[in-house]
C-alpha cells in the first residue's frame, strides 16, 4: 500500500480502536532497520572475567563510547576498556538513520561535526584499511520562507570560516541536482555537496578496530552493576572502581556513553543526568526509480527529513507530540517499538509534498527506537558536579552519529587533560546548575520544547516557554508589573527589556496544545513578545532597547542583576587559595574589588569575574562573619555552576582549607549606571559617595534607605555606577527607594537587551561569547587582568610565559559598518578579499549610531597577528550572503579613555566631573 494511504488507514484504525496511548515493542533487529548487517550476536556468553583494573571504563558501545574509546588511545591511554552490556551499537546506534549535515547556526559545533566527517571519510579508512560506512551524496536544506533563508545564509557564511562547501540555490537550481523533487512552494534551498551518511556498524566497528591496537579493550555482554566510589577527609566524593556482572574494574575515571540508558548509570554513583527518553521514528520507502545518488533532503519548515537508502529513502522528522518511553527497560538492546502511525503520519503530507513519487510508494519497513533528549538539545559532557571521576557523554538528542567523532575527540581530552581543546561549555554538564538537572519537571517540559523546535528557525533572541519561574528573585513581580519582559538563564528570570504594553506574564507550559490532556493556553502575551523578536532584522521593539540605552548614557538605569552568582571564599587557606585561582592581584586590603579571570593550565579563560576583599561583618548573608581573610565573588549568573565547580575543583585538588559559601538564593543585586547614578544614591545614603571617599573599583557596606547593602563601584555599561548587594528581605524596599528617587533625575527600569548594546558599544567582554576557554588573555586584550609582572603563581602562568614570545595567531578586535543593518554575531570577517575570522559578538551601539561586533582575526598565512598586520588590511563584514564594508578599531570608539567610569563627563567639549 502507498505511504500516503497506509498513514490514513492507521490513522483511522487507530482512532476506531482507542490504540492512542497503546504502544508495544515488538520488532527484532530484522525487521526493519534498512542496514545490511548489523553487529547484533546471538552468542549472550559473557567473558570469563573483566581487566582487574583500567585507566579510564567507557560505559556504552554506541557511537559515542567508540568514539571516546578510539581517542582515548590517540592521546596515549593504553589502558581504556569499554563495556557493554550487549554487542556493540545495541540499543540506539545500530537504528540510526546516520545522517551528517555540517552547517549549523552554531561555531563550535560546525567544527565538531566536521571533523567527523573528515574523520570517517578520511583519516579512519586509512588508518584501519576498513570501509568505514560512509556515503558522500550531499545534503540539501529547504526554506519555504525568506527568514528560513536568511538562517541557511547566516549558516553559509559562518560555514566560510570552516572551508565548508555550501551554495545557496534558487528553486530552480535545486530542481536540476534533485530532479523528483517539488519546488512550486519553495523560497530557496542551501546545498552542502560535503554531507552524506553513516552506516553505525561500519563505523563503529573501524573505531573499535583501531583502538584494540592502541591497547584498548571491548568487553561485550557485560553489565554494569554499581559504581564504586571513595569519600577523602575533605569530603571529597571519587569514583574508585566499576563493579560488572563478571567482576570488578578499580579506575579513578568513568564516562557513561550508555545513552538513554545513563540514567541508570548516574543513579548508581549519585549523580544526577537529565535526559528524557522518547520513541523517535522513520520508515523506509520500496525501491524509487530516478532515487539513486540523490542527496539527503532536511525541510525544516515542514519538520522531516528525507535520507538517501539505496534506491529509497528513509522518511523520518521531529512531531509536536512525542511519546515519552518513561518507564526505560534495562533489558532493551536490539529491539524496535510498534510504531504508532497516530503520531508519525504527521509527517506524511510534508514527505509527500516534497517529493511527490512517495505518494505512489509503498513501505518497505518502519524503524521506531529509543533515543534521549535534552533540556536544550545538546548532548551533557564534561565531568559531573557531583563526582570526581564520573564523566557524561550522552544524551545527544539523535545526533550521536554524527557528533560522535568530535565529541568523542573532545570527550577523551576531557578525561585526560582536564579539559577540552574546544570550547565545550555549551555541551558542559556545567552548563546546568545542579537544582535544575534534579528536577524531573524541568527536564520533561524542556527536553519535549527542544524536541518540538528542533527544526524551527534558530533567532538570536528566542527563549524557552518550558519550565519557567523555577528560579524568580525578590524583584520579580514588582519589574513584571512594571512590563518587563524576562529572559532565562540557569533557571532565573532576568529583565530582557521594559515593555510600554504593560504586564507580560509567563503562564504554566502547555506543551504546544500537542496532547488532548493539556489543552493550549488561550492567552499567552509572552509568546506574543516572543514573536516580535523572530526577525533577522530589527525586531518590533528596537527602540524601546534603544530608549533604554539612551536614557542610561544620559541620566541613568536601574538593572536588576540578581541572577549573578554570589559566593563568598573564607578559610585559613583563602589568601593563598585566591592567588593561585584568581589572575589579577587580589592580595589587597579590605574594600578592594578587582576584575579578574579565572584560567585554566592552558591559558585559557575559564572565566572573568569581580573579587571583592572584605572584613568580618555581623553575620548577614551581605555581611559574613569568618576568620582571617575573606573574598566576595560576583559572576555572571549564566555560568555560574561552572564557576563554582571550577574553584571547588582546584580547592579540592590542592587540598586546600577553605570553604566556599553560596548565597545567591540569599541576596538581590541592583546596578545603578549612569551620569545620575551618585545624585540617586546619595539621596538615600549618609555615606559620602564622591570619588575620593568611595573610588572605583572598590566596595563599602552602606545603608540604603535604612537597609544595609554592599555596595560595589563598578560598571558592566561604562558608566558611573555602583551594584547594590542587597539581603532579598531587604530588595524590594530598596529597589522603592531607588526608583522614587531616580524619577527625580529621569532614571528608568533597563535590561540585558540594553546591557548587551552598552557593554559591546564600551568594548567589556561577554564570557562564553568574546572571550572562551579556547581564548587566551593575550588574544582578547585582558592581558591587564593577569599578575605576570609579580613573582605569585597562578593557574595558566606558566603556559601564558610560554605563549608571549610566540606572538598572537589571532586577536579580538572590534568592527563597525555604517549601512542601517543589523549585525547579530556568526557574520564572516573579511581582510583583503580572504575570510579571516567571524563575529563572536555583535549588536547594535545607540550612541554611536552604527551596529558594532567584535570577532578574533587570523592571518591566513599563518604569520602573526600584529598590530600592523590589523591595521594595514581593508576589512568588510558578510552578513547572510550580503558584504558590507566595515571599519576596524583597535581601541573602542566610545569613550576609550574610559572618563564615564571615572565620573568624568563631557559637556560641549568641557569635562566635568558628574555630581561631585
Amino acid at each position: 500500500m502507498p505511504l500516503w494511504q497506509l498513514a490514513r488507514v492507521q490513522r483511522r484504525l487507530a482512532q476506531q480502536l482507542g490504540r492512542c496511548t497503546t504502544r508495544f515493542c515488538s520488532q527484532s533487529a530484522s525487521a526493519g532497520v534498512p542496514y545490511e548487517t548489523t553487529l547484533k550476536s546471538d552468542d549472550a556468553a559473557g567473558p570469563s572475567s573483566v581487566p582487574s583494573e583500567a585507566d579510564v571504563v567507557v560505559i556504552g558501545g554506541g557511537s559515542v563510547g567508540c568514539n571516546t574509546l578510539y581517542h582515548l588511545t590517540k592521546l596515549g591511554v593504553s589502558n581504556a576498556v569499554l563495556l557493554e552490556k550487549a554487542q556493540l551499537t545495541a540499543g540506539t546506534t545500530w537504528h540510526t538513520a546516520g545522517l551528517v549535515w555540517r552547517l549549523r547556526p552554531n561555531d563550535v559545533e560546525m567544527e565538531i561535526l566536521n571533523y567527523t566527517r573528515d574523520l570517517i571519510q578520511d583519516v579512519l579508512g586509512k588508518e584501519t584499511g576498513l570501509d568505514t560506512g560512509w556515503i558522500n551524496n550531499g545534503g540539501i536544506f529547504i526554506a519555504s520562507n525568506k527568514e528560513r533563508l536568511d538562517e541557511y545564509q547566516r549558516m553559509m557564511t559562518l560555514g566560510r570560516n570552516y572551508d565548508i562547501e555550501s551554495y545557496v540555490l534558487s528553486p530552480e537550481e535545486t530542481k536540476k541536482i534533485y530532479p523528483l523533487m517539488n519546488v512550486s512552494d519553495m523560497y530557496g534551498a542551501l546545498y552542502s555537496p560535503g554531507d552524506g551518511t553513516i552506516d553505525p556498524a561500519g563505523f563503529c566497528t573501524t573505531l573499535t578496530r583501531a583502538a584494540k591496537k592502541g591497547g584498548a579493550q571491548v568487553v561485550e555482554n557485560c553489565s554494569v552493576t554499581g559504581i564504586q566510589v571513595k569519600e577523602d577527609d575533605y569530603g571529597t566524593k571519587r569514583v574508585v572502581g566499576v563493579e560488572t556482572s563478571h567482576g570488578i574494574i578499580k579506575t579513578k575515571a568513568v564516562v557513561n556513553c550508555a545513552g538513554v540508558w545513563s540514567p541508570y548509570i548516574g543513579q548508581m554513583a549519585g549523580v544526577a543526568v537529565p535526559l528524557i527518553a522518547m520513541h523517535h521514528a522513520y520508515v523506509v520507502t520500496e525501491r524509487i526509480e530516478g532515487i539513486q545518488n540523490m542527496p539527503n533532503i532536511r525541510d525544516h519548515d515542514a519538520s522531516v527529513y528525507l535520507k538517501l537508502q539505496g534506491d529509497a529513502l528513509s522518511c523520518g522528522g521531529y512531531e509536536p507530540n512525542p511519546v515519552f518511553w518513561d518507564k526505560v527497560d534495562k533489558d532493551f538492546a536490539f529491539s524496535l517499538f510498534e510504531l504508532d502511525w497516530d503520531v508519525f503520519s504527521v509527517h506524511v503530507e510534508g514527505c509527500v509534498n516534497r517529493v511527490p513519487v512517495i505518494e505512489r510508494t509503498g513501505i518497505k519497513s518502519t524503524v521506531c527506537g529509543p533515543e534521549s533528549f535534552t533540556a536544550d538539545h545538546k548532548p551533557l559532557m564534561g565531568e559531573a558536579p557531583e563526582m570526581r571521576g564520573f564523566y557524561l557523554g550522552c544524551g545527544f538528542n539523535s545526533s550521536g552519529m554524527m557528533m560522535g567523532g568530535g565529541c568523542g575527540r573532545e570527550l577523551a581530552r576531557w578525561v585526560v587533560n582536564g579539559r577540552p581543546t574546544l570550547d565545550m561549555y555549551g555541551y558542559d554538564i556545567r552548563r546546568f546548575p545542579t537544582c535544575q538537572t534534579s528536577d524531573n519537571r524541568w527536564t520533561r517540559e524542556r527536553s519535549h520544547e527542544a524536541y518540538a523546535k528542533n527544526y524551527s528557525i534558530v533567532f538570536p533572541h528566542d527563549e524557552p516557554l518550558a519550565a519557567r519561574n523555577s528560579r524568580t528573585d525578590p524583584f520579580h513581580e514588582v519589574l513584571l508589573e512594571a512590563g518587563c519582559v524576562f529572559q532565562e538563564r540557569h533557571g532565573w528570570e532576568r529583565p530582557g527589556y521594559f515593555t510600554p504594553q504593560g504586564p507580560t506574564p509567563i503562564p504554566d507550559y502547555d506543551y504546544y496544545g500537542a496532547y488532548e490532556e493539556l489543552p493550549a493556553n488561550e492567552v499567552n502575551l509572552y509568546n506574543d513578545r516572543l514573536r516580535d523578536d523572530y526577525t533577522f532584522d530589527f525586531p518590533k521593539h528596537h527602540d524601546v532597547i534603544g530608549k533604554e540605552c539612551v536614557a542610561c548614557r544620559e541620566r541613568a538605569a536601574v538593572f536588576n542583576m540578581s541572577y549573578f552568582g554570589k559566593y563568598y571564599l573564607t578559610g585559613p587557606d583563602a589568601q593563598k587559595a585566591a592567588d593561585w585561582i584568581f589572575s589579577n592581584n587580589v592580595d589587597k586590603p579590605p574594600g578592594s574589588t578587582v576584575y579578574t579571570c579565572m584560567l585554566d593550565k592552558s591559558g585559557g579563560i575559564e572565566s572573568d569575574l569581580t573579587v571583592s576583599m572584605i572584613s568580618p561583618g555581623e553575620g548577614s548573608a551581605m555581611d559574613p562573619t569568618f576568620d582571617g581573610k575573606g573574598f566576595y565573588i560576583a559572576v555572571g549568573g549564566g555560568a555560574a555552576q561552572h564557576n563554582w565547580s571550577h574553584i571547588t575543583d582546584i580547592l579540592q585538588d590542592n587540598r586546600l582549607n577553605c570553604q566556599m559559601s553560596d548565597m545567591s538564593e540569599e541576596m538581590g543585586m541592583l546596578s545603578i549606571q549612569g551620569p545620575r547614578s551618585r545624585d540617586i544614591v546619595q539621596a538615600l545614603t549618609d555615606t559620602d559617595m564622591g570619588n575620593e571617599a568611595f573610588p572605583f573599583s572598590t566596595n563599602q557596606v552602606i545603608s540604603v534607605a535604612g537597609h544595609r547593602v554592599r555596595a560595589l563601584r563598578l560598571s558592566f555599561v561604562g558608566e558611573l555606577g555602583w551594584e547594590l548587594h542587597i539581603p532579598k528581605e531587604s530588595c524590594v524596599p530598596v529597589y522603592k527607594a531607588v526608583m522614587e528617587e531616580g524619577a527625580k533625575h529621569g532614571a528608568v527600569n533597563s535590561g540585558y537587551r540594553a546591557i548587551d548594546s552598552l557593554s559591546i558599544e564600551k568594548g567589556y567582554r561577554h564570557w562564553h561569547a568574546d572571550i572562551r576557554p579556547d581564548d587566551t588573555p593575550f588574544e582578547a586584550g585582558l592581558v591587564f587582568t593577569c599578575k605576570l609582572k609579580s613573582n605569585t603563581p597562578f593557574l595558566g602562568r606558566e603556559a601564558l610565559e610560554k605563549l608571549k614570545p610566540q606572538g598572537l595567531k589571532k586577536k579580538l578586535v572590534c568592527f563597525t559598518i555604517d549601512d542601517h543593518v543589523p549585525l547579530l554575531g556568526l557574520e564572516a570577517v573579511w581582510r583583503d578579499g580572504i575570510v579571516v575570522g567571524y563575529l563572536r559578538r555583535a549588536d547594535y551601539a545607540f550612541s554611536l549610531g552604527k551596529s558594532i561586533g567584535y570577532g578574533y582575526v587570523r592571518n591566513p598565512e599563518g604569520g602573526k597577528v600584529t598590530a600592523d598586520f590589523l591595521k594595514a588590511g581593508e576589512y568588510s563584514i558578510e552578513r547572510m550572503g550580503v558584504v558590507y564594508p566595515a571599519t576596524i578599531h583597535l581601541k573602542t570608539p566610545f569613550d576609550p579613555k574610559n572618563d564615564r567610569v571615572k565620573g568624568i563627563y563631557n559637556d560641549n567639549g568641557n569635562a566635568k566631573v558628574a555630581s561631585l
